[in-house]
């Protein structure tokens, strides 16, 4: 195992099975943000841009999270949301197939994925969003898609999509890839160069631990970055930003998909929560992810009858979460969290629950299960407070 719980901040008695939505709180994060904000912006001031590294986060952070994804160096660039990063490749994977009409994606694909291909579709008034069933999708790529878009690891179940056939298939019909690595960054072995995708995007705050507001990732292949153009041409995508010509002239290589002034504050948090990946190998991750999976669905099929799995049998087939179905999973998961086991509930019934191997344990997982099943066996979970939904559930 590669458990590294004194790395992180963790609640005493909490067991933290939440890290495939938010990841916790990395120790040495408060301390470099800290002198971020006193030794860096305090005495250096605006020199801080050029002294403290500020400008070049999003290339020099870049690369460490690239690293993560089997990227090649120059090819990741940070800043903005996912949701930007997901608009700024869907964008400029249509304006590389000039001809074609279709963003094709599927019904299990996060929202944000499809309210941003929605909005451009109806932006272009050229271009429609075409939605089929997950397992659907290769047949469905013909010559009229010019994008594919799709996340990886299923949110709700965990399900994992073959990245190097999807792949393939979209190419062998002259389809743009882009693929969101939302809930793959940290948690599943990506080798996105490999795969020979387009693009790709992805979130720090979940597996990464980089923190509520993390900044997100967008990699370009090395061999087009130069011929794209960026929809959202901000200054610091620029050539020469501080030129402050009135026309744009992109800048070399993923640096044209910078947009706007990178977050420095949440860039050295997140800088600081990849220290603890320096010396840690996906593999490694993934074994040991995989491990801690099929203990608690044998723990919670032995002790919870009345559950049933909604993610896939096969741990090849999932990422780094499971999900179990209940008619009351929300009122279930809040006597949970009560109890100090911290999952999440996705609609309509899913209670869902991540497995990160840096701070969880197999002992954490089987204990979570036993305080599962206390719960439906007692009814503990039928209690007013458990029922009461909060902005964010």
């Amino acid at each position: 195992m590669i458990l590294r719980k004194d790395c992180f901040t963790l609640p005493e008695g909490v067991i933290y099975l939440d890290g495939n939505s938010l990841g916790p709180l990395p120790r040495r994060v408060a301390n470099r943000v800290a002198q971020t904000v006193e030794r860096e912006w305090g005495r250096q001031l605006i020199r801080g841009w050029n002294d403290a590294g500020w400008m070049a986060a999003p290339e020099t952070v870049g690369n460490r999270v690239g690293r993560l994804i089997g990227a090649a160096p120059g090819s990741v660039t940070m800043g903005d949301t996912l949701s930007i990063k997901v608009f700024q490749a869907v964008a400029a994977g249509l304006a590389l197939r000039p001809g074609r009409r279709l963003i094709l994606s599927d019904r299990g694909n996060f929202p944000t994925d499809l309210y941003m291909a929605e909005g451009l579709a109806r932006l272009t008034e050229r271009h429609e969003l075409h939605l089929v069933d997950p397992e659907d999708l290769p047949d469905a790529i013909t010559d009229d898609v010019a994008v594919v878009l799709m996340t990886h690891v299923d949110y709700r179940t965990g399900r994992m999509h073959r990245m190097d056939s999807v792949t393939r298939a979209a190419q062998a019909a002259g389809a743009v890839m882009v693929w969101d690595l939302a809930h793959s960054a940290g948690a599943v072995p990506v080798e996105i160069s490999q795969s020979g995708a387009e693009f790709a995007v992805g979130c720090t705050y979940k597996y990464l631990n980089g923190g509520p507001g993390a900044p997100a990732f967008i990699y370009v292949r090395p061999d087009l970055a130069d011929g794209i153009e960026p929809a959202l041409a901000g200054w610091l995508g620029h050539d020469a930003p501080f030129a402050f010509e009135l026309g744009y002239r992109p800048a070399a290589g993923v640096g044209r998909m910078r947009v706007g002034t990178p977050p420095v504050l949440q860039m050295a948090a997140l800088d600081a929560a990849l220290d603890v990946w320096d010396d840690v190998a996906m593999e490694d991750v993934r074994r040991a992810s995989i491990t801690l999976s099929e203990t608690f669905i044998t723990a919670v099929e032995a002790r919870c009858p009345g559950l049933a799995l909604a993610s896939p049998r096969d741990p090849a087939a999932r990422g780094s979460q499971v999900s179990f179905a209940h008619p009351n999973g929300f009122a279930v998961m809040q006597a949970l969290i009560s109890r100090g086991v911290i999952g999440d509930f996705r609609a309509p019934d899913l209670m869902r629950f991540g497995f990160t191997p840096l701070y969880v344990s197999p002992e954490d997982v089987v204990a979570a299960a036993e305080i599962l099943a206390d719960i439906l066996a007692t009814g503990a979970w039928d209690r007013p407070e458990h029922h009461r939904r909060g902005a964010v559930t």
